[in-house]
């Protein structure tokens, strides 16, 4: 598990990333304005297991790199750029959009079905006012 926090221009995020055999997941929090100690610590031991039951999604496939002896002068190239880099993984970002884009089909079927019986139920009351209108009462 591996717990990331960055400032993305408005509030700082923290990416929280499991791996499961050979499958990630990752979780989003938002901390606010400028987060504590107290709070991250707050966070990891009272919200993060209940923010993981909460959101339970499918992962994607972690690739499992073979590690073999580096050269010292690219390890040095290495991690210097992964210093520069802005520091949430390309495969946490698309676990995060994936779960995103589960959710809205999820919300825009919902809202489908809503204004279909909203539609049925005005239609049906418009008959009947038409039946009791030809009936005489």
């Amino acid at each position: 598990m591996k717990l990331t926090i960055y400032y993305d221009g408005q509030f700082y995020v923290g990416i929280v990333e499991t791996v499961d055999g050979n499958t990630l997941r990752a979780y989003r929090n938002i901390f606010g304005p400028e987060p504590n100690d107290q709070d991250v610590l707050e966070f990891i031991y009272s919200d993060l297991l209940s923010l993981i039951e909460r959101n339970k999604q499918k992962g994607l496939i972690a690739d499992q790199d073979i590690q073999k002896k580096i050269n010292p002068k690219r390890l040095q190239r290495i991690v210097s750029k992964e210093i520069k880099q802005a520091g949430v993984s390309t495969k946490a970002q698309e676990a995060i959009k994936e779960q995103y884009d589960l959710r809205k089909k999820e919300k825009v079927m919902k809202n489908k079905q809503l204004r279909d019986k909203q539609k049925q139920d005005k239609r049906e009351k418009k008959i009947l006012k038409a039946k009791n209108k030809h009936r005489g009462k």
